[in-house]
Protein backbone atom coordinates (compact mmCIF):
# COMPACT_ATOMS: atom_id res chain seq x y z
CA UNK A 1 0.00 0.00 0.00
CA UNK A 2 1.31 3.57 -0.61
CA UNK A 3 1.93 6.24 1.63
CA UNK A 4 -1.02 8.43 2.10
CA UNK A 5 1.67 11.20 2.97
CA UNK A 6 3.44 10.65 0.09
CA UNK A 7 0.48 11.09 -2.31
CA UNK A 8 -0.74 14.48 -0.68
CA UNK A 9 3.12 15.66 -0.61
CA UNK A 10 3.86 14.95 -4.64
CA UNK A 11 0.94 14.07 -6.51
CA UNK A 12 2.28 14.89 -9.80
CA UNK A 13 4.93 12.60 -8.64
CA UNK A 14 3.15 9.78 -7.82
CA UNK A 15 0.66 10.48 -11.11
CA UNK A 16 3.74 10.23 -13.32
CA UNK A 17 4.84 7.19 -11.59
CA UNK A 18 1.68 5.23 -11.51
CA UNK A 19 0.86 6.25 -15.06
CA UNK A 20 4.19 4.21 -16.56
CA UNK A 21 2.52 1.48 -14.93
CA UNK A 22 -1.17 2.55 -16.90
CA UNK A 23 -2.38 2.54 -13.43
CA UNK A 24 -2.96 6.46 -12.61
CA UNK A 25 -6.89 6.28 -12.90
CA UNK A 26 -7.90 5.50 -9.48
CA UNK A 27 -5.19 8.46 -7.96
CA UNK A 28 -7.23 11.62 -8.18
CA UNK A 29 -10.37 9.64 -6.67
CA UNK A 30 -8.03 8.94 -3.44
CA UNK A 31 -6.23 12.45 -3.47
CA UNK A 32 -10.15 14.40 -3.58
CA UNK A 33 -11.10 11.31 -0.63
CA UNK A 34 -8.45 12.64 1.20
CA UNK A 35 -9.05 16.19 1.01
CA UNK A 36 -12.33 15.82 2.61
CA UNK A 37 -11.51 13.23 5.26
CA UNK A 38 -9.40 16.09 6.47
CA UNK A 39 -11.93 18.54 6.00
CA UNK A 40 -14.19 16.28 8.07
CA UNK A 41 -12.45 15.86 11.04
CA UNK A 42 -11.82 19.25 12.16
CA UNK A 43 -15.11 20.24 11.59
CA UNK A 44 -17.23 17.09 13.16
CA UNK A 45 -14.38 17.81 16.64
CA UNK A 46 -15.82 21.30 16.49
CA UNK A 47 -19.28 19.64 16.31
CA UNK A 48 -18.50 17.47 19.02
CA UNK A 49 -17.79 20.02 21.35
CA UNK A 50 -20.99 22.04 20.34
CA UNK A 51 -22.32 19.30 21.88
CA UNK A 52 -20.19 19.07 25.20
CA UNK A 53 -20.79 22.82 25.52
CA UNK A 54 -25.04 22.02 24.84
CA UNK A 55 -24.69 19.47 27.19
CA UNK A 56 -22.94 21.77 29.69
CA UNK A 57 -25.48 24.20 29.35
CA UNK A 58 -28.50 21.93 29.77
CA UNK A 59 -27.38 20.46 32.91
CA UNK A 60 -26.90 23.75 34.31
CA UNK A 61 -30.26 24.91 33.54
CA UNK A 62 -31.45 22.14 34.88
CA UNK A 63 -29.87 22.44 38.32
CA UNK A 64 -30.65 26.20 38.20
CA UNK A 65 -34.45 24.66 37.46
CA UNK A 66 -34.67 27.10 34.11
CA UNK A 67 -35.76 26.70 30.89
CA UNK A 68 -33.45 24.30 28.63
CA UNK A 69 -35.54 23.78 25.55
CA UNK A 70 -33.32 25.91 23.54
CA UNK A 71 -30.26 23.57 24.55
CA UNK A 72 -32.43 21.03 24.15
CA UNK A 73 -33.17 21.72 20.35
CA UNK A 74 -29.65 23.25 19.86
CA UNK A 75 -28.07 19.92 21.36
CA UNK A 76 -30.59 17.79 19.10
CA UNK A 77 -29.75 19.91 15.76
CA UNK A 78 -25.37 19.60 16.56
CA UNK A 79 -26.67 15.68 17.39
CA UNK A 80 -28.03 15.44 13.91
CA UNK A 81 -25.50 16.90 12.26
CA UNK A 82 -22.73 15.24 13.86
CA UNK A 83 -24.48 11.87 12.67
CA UNK A 84 -24.55 12.63 9.21
CA UNK A 85 -20.98 13.76 8.94
CA UNK A 86 -19.82 10.95 11.04
CA UNK A 87 -21.53 8.55 8.86
CA UNK A 88 -20.15 10.58 5.52
CA UNK A 89 -17.15 10.07 8.08
CA UNK A 90 -17.13 6.65 8.05
CA UNK A 91 -17.91 5.70 4.19
CA UNK A 92 -15.25 8.04 2.67
CA UNK A 93 -12.48 6.42 5.44
CA UNK A 94 -14.02 2.82 3.77
CA UNK A 95 -13.94 4.02 0.29
CA UNK A 96 -10.39 5.81 0.74
CA UNK A 97 -8.87 2.42 2.00
CA UNK A 98 -10.54 0.78 -0.40
CA UNK A 99 -9.08 3.16 -3.16
CA UNK A 100 -5.73 3.07 -1.58
CA UNK A 101 -5.61 -0.70 -1.51
CA UNK A 102 -6.05 -0.72 -5.35
CA UNK A 103 -3.69 1.61 -6.47
CA UNK A 104 0.01 -0.82 -7.12
CA UNK A 105 3.44 0.30 -5.91
CA UNK A 106 5.18 3.04 -7.27
CA UNK A 107 7.69 1.94 -10.04
CA UNK A 108 11.51 2.31 -9.34
CA UNK A 109 12.57 5.54 -11.96
CA UNK A 110 14.91 2.61 -13.13
CA UNK A 111 12.34 0.25 -14.49
CA UNK A 112 11.98 0.10 -18.05
CA UNK A 113 9.36 0.72 -20.35
CA UNK A 114 10.27 -2.21 -22.07
CA UNK A 115 11.63 -6.22 -21.16
CA UNK A 116 15.47 -5.51 -21.61
CA UNK A 117 17.86 -8.40 -21.21
CA UNK A 118 20.62 -7.16 -19.15
CA UNK A 119 22.89 -10.47 -20.05
CA UNK A 120 22.82 -13.96 -21.54
CA UNK A 121 25.33 -16.66 -19.98
CA UNK A 122 26.11 -19.66 -21.15
CA UNK A 123 25.32 -20.70 -24.67
CA UNK A 124 21.97 -21.53 -26.01
CA UNK A 125 22.84 -24.70 -28.25
CA UNK A 126 20.58 -27.88 -29.63
CA UNK A 127 22.31 -30.54 -27.64
CA UNK A 128 21.06 -33.19 -30.41
CA UNK A 129 19.98 -32.63 -33.99
CA UNK A 130 16.39 -33.03 -33.39
CA UNK A 131 15.81 -32.25 -29.45
CA UNK A 132 13.12 -33.75 -27.60
CA UNK A 133 10.76 -32.08 -24.80
CA UNK A 134 10.70 -32.75 -21.62
CA UNK A 135 7.70 -35.04 -22.02
CA UNK A 136 8.98 -37.28 -24.49
CA UNK A 137 12.52 -37.77 -22.33
CA UNK A 138 10.85 -38.51 -19.14
CA UNK A 139 8.44 -41.17 -20.41
CA UNK A 140 6.60 -42.93 -17.47
CA UNK A 141 8.51 -40.60 -15.18
CA UNK A 142 5.66 -37.66 -15.76
CA UNK A 143 2.65 -39.30 -15.58
CA UNK A 144 0.39 -36.64 -17.42
CA UNK A 145 -2.50 -39.52 -18.18
CA UNK A 146 -3.03 -40.69 -14.75
CA UNK A 147 -3.19 -37.33 -12.94
CA UNK A 148 -5.71 -36.30 -15.63
CA UNK A 149 -7.78 -39.23 -14.36
CA UNK A 150 -7.18 -38.40 -10.74
CA UNK A 151 -7.52 -34.18 -10.84
CA UNK A 152 -7.69 -33.39 -13.89
CA UNK A 153 -5.77 -31.19 -16.56
CA UNK A 154 -2.68 -29.43 -15.59
CA UNK A 155 -1.47 -31.97 -12.93
CA UNK A 156 1.31 -34.17 -12.69
CA UNK A 157 2.61 -37.74 -11.56
CA UNK A 158 6.75 -37.67 -11.20
CA UNK A 159 8.15 -40.54 -10.52
CA UNK A 160 10.86 -42.55 -9.89
CA UNK A 161 14.78 -40.70 -10.69
CA UNK A 162 12.39 -37.51 -10.96
CA UNK A 163 11.31 -37.65 -7.59
CA UNK A 164 15.05 -38.13 -6.50
CA UNK A 165 15.89 -35.07 -9.14
CA UNK A 166 13.57 -33.05 -7.12
CA UNK A 167 14.24 -33.67 -3.48
CA UNK A 168 17.94 -33.44 -4.33
CA UNK A 169 17.28 -30.22 -5.97
CA UNK A 170 15.48 -28.82 -2.37
CA UNK A 171 17.88 -30.20 -0.52
CA UNK A 172 20.98 -28.91 -2.32
CA UNK A 173 19.34 -24.98 -2.59
CA UNK A 174 18.46 -24.84 1.10
CA UNK A 175 21.68 -25.80 2.06
CA UNK A 176 22.85 -23.35 -0.47
CA UNK A 177 21.29 -20.47 0.58
CA UNK A 178 21.36 -21.58 4.32
CA UNK A 179 25.11 -20.31 3.64
CA UNK A 180 23.84 -17.46 2.22
CA UNK A 181 22.61 -16.45 5.38
CA UNK A 182 18.86 -17.72 4.83
CA UNK A 183 16.59 -19.56 7.45
CA UNK A 184 14.94 -22.56 5.86
CA UNK A 185 11.10 -22.51 6.44
CA UNK A 186 8.42 -25.10 5.72
CA UNK A 187 5.25 -22.36 5.77
CA UNK A 188 1.58 -23.20 6.05
CA UNK A 189 -0.13 -23.23 2.20
CA UNK A 190 -3.54 -22.65 3.73
CA UNK A 191 -3.77 -18.74 4.69
CA UNK A 192 -6.47 -15.80 5.44
CA UNK A 193 -7.55 -12.83 3.14
CA UNK A 194 -5.41 -10.96 4.98
CA UNK A 195 -2.10 -12.46 4.02
CA UNK A 196 -2.91 -12.72 0.43
CA UNK A 197 -3.96 -8.83 0.61
CA UNK A 198 -0.73 -8.05 2.38
CA UNK A 199 1.29 -9.41 -0.27
CA UNK A 200 -0.85 -7.29 -2.96
CA UNK A 201 -2.18 -10.72 -4.23
CA UNK A 202 -5.44 -9.59 -3.50
CA UNK A 203 -7.44 -7.33 -4.81
CA UNK A 204 -5.49 -7.99 -8.08
CA UNK A 205 -5.47 -11.69 -9.27
CA UNK A 206 -8.33 -13.32 -7.16
CA UNK A 207 -8.95 -15.47 -10.63
CA UNK A 208 -5.61 -17.07 -10.06
CA UNK A 209 -6.64 -18.21 -6.51
CA UNK A 210 -8.02 -21.31 -4.57
CA UNK A 211 -10.23 -20.73 -2.33
CA UNK A 212 -11.69 -22.61 0.08
CA UNK A 213 -15.06 -20.75 1.40
CA UNK A 214 -16.13 -23.24 3.93
CA UNK A 215 -13.22 -22.11 5.90
CA UNK A 216 -12.34 -19.12 4.92
CA UNK A 217 -9.03 -20.11 3.96
CA UNK A 218 -6.61 -19.83 0.36
CA UNK A 219 -4.13 -21.89 -1.12
CA UNK A 220 -1.04 -20.13 -1.47
CA UNK A 221 0.45 -19.48 -5.02
CA UNK A 222 3.94 -19.02 -3.88
CA UNK A 223 5.51 -19.24 -0.10
CA UNK A 224 6.32 -15.35 -0.69
CA UNK A 225 2.06 -14.21 0.78
CA UNK A 226 3.23 -17.10 4.37
CA UNK A 227 6.36 -15.73 4.96
CA UNK A 228 5.84 -12.10 4.14
CA UNK A 229 3.07 -12.74 7.06
CA UNK A 230 5.85 -14.41 9.31
CA UNK A 231 6.62 -10.85 11.02
CA UNK A 232 3.04 -9.25 10.29
CA UNK A 233 2.07 -6.61 13.25
CA UNK A 234 5.65 -6.85 14.42
CA UNK A 235 8.37 -4.02 15.20
CA UNK A 236 12.08 -5.91 14.25
CA UNK A 237 15.02 -3.61 15.31
CA UNK A 238 17.19 -2.80 12.84
CA UNK A 239 20.22 -4.92 14.22
CA UNK A 240 18.26 -7.72 14.01
CA UNK A 241 18.26 -6.92 9.94
CA UNK A 242 18.20 -8.44 7.53
CA UNK A 243 15.61 -11.36 7.82
CA UNK A 244 16.20 -13.40 5.00
CA UNK A 245 14.02 -17.32 4.92
CA UNK A 246 14.22 -19.75 2.24
CA UNK A 247 10.69 -21.56 2.27
CA UNK A 248 9.91 -24.45 0.65
CA UNK A 249 6.16 -25.33 -0.17
CA UNK A 250 4.21 -26.63 -2.85
CA UNK A 251 1.93 -23.66 -4.50
CA UNK A 252 -1.39 -23.59 -6.46
CA UNK A 253 -2.45 -21.82 -9.02
CA UNK A 254 -6.06 -22.14 -11.06
CA UNK A 255 -3.93 -20.70 -14.28
CA UNK A 256 -7.38 -18.90 -15.43
CA UNK A 257 -7.00 -17.49 -19.32
CA UNK A 258 -4.22 -19.81 -19.92
CA UNK A 259 -6.63 -22.26 -21.59
CA UNK A 260 -4.35 -23.71 -24.93
CA UNK A 261 -1.19 -22.02 -23.34
CA UNK A 262 1.47 -24.18 -22.54
CA UNK A 263 -0.67 -26.73 -21.98
CA UNK A 264 1.41 -30.10 -22.75
CA UNK A 265 4.02 -31.20 -19.92
CA UNK A 266 4.86 -29.41 -16.61
CA UNK A 267 5.51 -26.17 -17.62
CA UNK A 268 2.16 -24.70 -16.51
CA UNK A 269 0.00 -26.52 -14.02
CA UNK A 270 -2.20 -25.78 -11.41
CA UNK A 271 0.65 -27.51 -8.19
CA UNK A 272 4.33 -27.55 -8.08
CA UNK A 273 6.88 -27.27 -5.20
CA UNK A 274 8.79 -24.00 -4.95
CA UNK A 275 12.09 -22.93 -3.06
CA UNK A 276 11.51 -18.71 -2.24
CA UNK A 277 14.05 -16.72 -0.93
CA UNK A 278 12.08 -13.85 1.57
CA UNK A 279 14.01 -10.83 3.08
CA UNK A 280 13.01 -8.00 5.66
CA UNK A 281 15.52 -5.11 5.34
CA UNK A 282 16.12 -1.66 6.42
CA UNK A 283 15.15 0.60 3.52
CA UNK A 284 18.58 1.70 2.36
CA UNK A 285 19.54 -1.64 1.86
CA UNK A 286 16.97 -3.23 -0.54
CA UNK A 287 18.31 -2.12 -3.59
CA UNK A 288 21.35 -3.49 -3.06
CA UNK A 289 19.55 -6.49 -1.70
CA UNK A 290 17.60 -7.06 -4.75
CA UNK A 291 20.64 -7.57 -6.60
CA UNK A 292 22.23 -10.00 -4.28
CA UNK A 293 18.78 -12.38 -4.68
CA UNK A 294 19.33 -11.99 -8.44
CA UNK A 295 23.16 -13.20 -8.06
CA UNK A 296 21.94 -15.82 -5.85
CA UNK A 297 19.65 -17.01 -8.84
CA UNK A 298 22.51 -16.79 -11.12
CA UNK A 299 24.52 -18.96 -9.29
CA UNK A 300 22.15 -21.35 -9.11
CA UNK A 301 21.21 -21.70 -12.67
CA UNK A 302 25.29 -21.68 -13.29
CA UNK A 303 26.13 -24.51 -10.86
CA UNK A 304 23.10 -26.35 -12.94
CA UNK A 305 24.91 -25.85 -15.89
CA UNK A 306 21.54 -24.28 -17.68
CA UNK A 307 22.08 -21.58 -20.52
CA UNK A 308 20.01 -18.47 -19.43
CA UNK A 309 19.37 -14.69 -19.53
CA UNK A 310 18.22 -12.11 -17.14
CA UNK A 311 15.77 -9.37 -18.18
CA UNK A 312 14.88 -6.49 -16.74
CA UNK A 313 10.89 -6.33 -16.90
CA UNK A 314 9.09 -3.62 -18.27
CA UNK A 315 7.00 -1.70 -16.09
CA UNK A 316 3.98 -2.24 -17.86
CA UNK A 317 4.05 -6.15 -16.99
CA UNK A 318 5.09 -5.62 -12.94
CA UNK A 319 3.09 -6.84 -10.38
CA UNK A 320 1.15 -4.56 -8.10
CA UNK A 321 3.57 -4.89 -5.22
CA UNK A 322 6.80 -5.36 -7.40
CA UNK A 323 8.68 -1.51 -7.50
CA UNK A 324 11.27 -3.51 -10.40
CA UNK A 325 11.75 -6.82 -11.63
CA UNK A 326 14.63 -9.01 -12.96
CA UNK A 327 13.48 -12.74 -14.39
CA UNK A 328 15.89 -15.57 -15.28
CA UNK A 329 14.72 -17.04 -18.68
CA UNK A 330 16.64 -20.59 -18.84
CA UNK A 331 17.13 -21.81 -22.81
CA UNK A 332 14.82 -24.68 -23.70
CA UNK A 333 16.28 -26.58 -26.36
CA UNK A 334 12.72 -28.28 -27.66
CA UNK A 335 11.52 -25.21 -28.45
CA UNK A 336 14.54 -22.72 -29.14
CA UNK A 337 14.16 -20.43 -26.74
CA UNK A 338 14.78 -18.88 -23.12
CA UNK A 339 11.59 -19.83 -21.06
CA UNK A 340 11.01 -18.02 -17.61
CA UNK A 341 12.45 -20.21 -14.99
CA UNK A 342 13.07 -17.64 -11.44
CA UNK A 343 11.91 -14.20 -11.32
CA UNK A 344 13.00 -11.65 -8.11
CA UNK A 345 11.52 -8.55 -7.11
CA UNK A 346 11.64 -5.30 -4.66
CA UNK A 347 8.19 -4.50 -3.40
CA UNK A 348 9.76 -1.71 -1.18
CA UNK A 349 7.98 -0.67 1.80
CA UNK A 350 4.32 -1.85 -0.60
CA UNK A 351 3.74 -4.96 1.25
CA UNK A 352 5.08 -3.71 4.56
CA UNK A 353 2.83 -0.83 5.20
CA UNK A 354 -0.36 -3.77 4.34
CA UNK A 355 1.34 -6.33 7.28
CA UNK A 356 2.76 -3.59 9.33
CA UNK A 357 6.00 -4.41 9.41
CA UNK A 358 7.80 -2.29 10.85
CA UNK A 359 11.55 -1.68 12.39
CA UNK A 360 12.73 0.26 15.23
CA UNK A 361 16.22 2.47 14.36
CA UNK A 362 18.37 2.81 17.18
CA UNK A 363 17.09 5.69 19.26
CA UNK A 364 14.56 5.91 16.39
CA UNK A 365 11.21 5.89 16.30
CA UNK A 366 9.52 2.80 14.08
CA UNK A 367 9.67 3.29 10.49
CA UNK A 368 8.00 1.31 7.45
CA UNK A 369 10.86 -1.31 6.42
CA UNK A 370 10.96 -3.13 3.16
CA UNK A 371 10.61 -6.32 1.56
CA UNK A 372 11.83 -8.22 -1.56
CA UNK A 373 11.60 -12.12 -2.64
CA UNK A 374 13.00 -14.07 -5.68
CA UNK A 375 12.82 -17.99 -6.69
CA UNK A 376 15.38 -19.87 -5.87
CA UNK A 377 13.96 -22.69 -7.75
CA UNK A 378 11.22 -23.83 -9.56
CA UNK A 379 11.10 -27.42 -9.37
CA UNK A 380 9.03 -28.72 -12.24
CA UNK A 381 10.27 -26.00 -14.52
CA UNK A 382 14.15 -26.56 -13.67
CA UNK A 383 13.25 -30.14 -14.27
CA UNK A 384 12.59 -29.32 -17.68
CA UNK A 385 15.51 -27.38 -18.55
CA UNK A 386 17.77 -30.19 -16.53
CA UNK A 387 16.12 -32.58 -18.89
CA UNK A 388 16.06 -30.49 -21.79
CA UNK A 389 19.82 -29.33 -21.69
CA UNK A 390 21.05 -32.67 -20.85
CA UNK A 391 19.58 -34.66 -23.49
CA UNK A 392 22.11 -36.97 -25.52
CA UNK A 393 21.55 -38.83 -29.35
CA UNK A 394 20.87 -42.26 -27.55
CA UNK A 395 17.86 -40.52 -25.74
CA UNK A 396 19.92 -40.49 -21.58
CA UNK A 397 20.05 -37.87 -19.94
CA UNK A 398 23.23 -36.13 -18.32
CA UNK A 399 22.51 -34.08 -15.19
CA UNK A 400 24.86 -32.07 -13.08
CA UNK A 401 27.62 -33.14 -11.10
CA UNK A 402 26.54 -30.40 -8.59
CA UNK A 403 23.81 -32.36 -7.38
CA UNK A 404 25.61 -35.58 -7.79
CA UNK A 405 26.40 -35.76 -3.56
CA UNK A 406 22.27 -35.41 -3.07
CA UNK A 407 22.44 -39.18 -4.57
CA UNK A 408 21.08 -38.18 -8.42
CA UNK A 409 22.85 -40.39 -10.39
CA UNK A 410 25.42 -38.58 -13.33
CA UNK A 411 22.86 -40.15 -16.28
CA UNK A 412 19.50 -40.80 -16.67
CA UNK A 413 18.56 -43.96 -18.51
CA UNK A 414 16.47 -43.45 -21.96
CA UNK A 415 12.95 -43.60 -20.79
CA UNK A 416 11.03 -47.05 -22.23
CA UNK A 417 9.34 -46.04 -25.00
CA UNK A 418 10.70 -42.81 -25.63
Amino acid sequence: MLELRLLRRDPEGARAALARRGDEAGLDRVLALDVRRRELLPELEGLRAEQNAAGDAIAAAKRERADASAEIARMRAVSERAKALADELQAVDEELRTGLARLPNLPDPQAPEQDTTVREVGEPHLPVAEPRDHLELAGSRIDMEHAAQLSGARFAYLRGDLVLLELALVRWVLELLRGHGFEPVVPPVLVREKALFGTGFLPDTEQQIYRLPDDDLYLVGTSEVALASLHADEILASDELPRRYAGFSPCFRREAGAAGKDTRGIFRVHQFDKVEMFCFVEPSASADEHLRLLAIEEEILQALELPYRVVDIAVGDLGSSAARKFDCEAWLPSQARYRELTSCSNTTDYQARRLEVRMRPEGGRPEVLHTLNGTAVAVGRTIIALLENGQREDGSIVLPQTLAPYGVPSTLPRAAGS
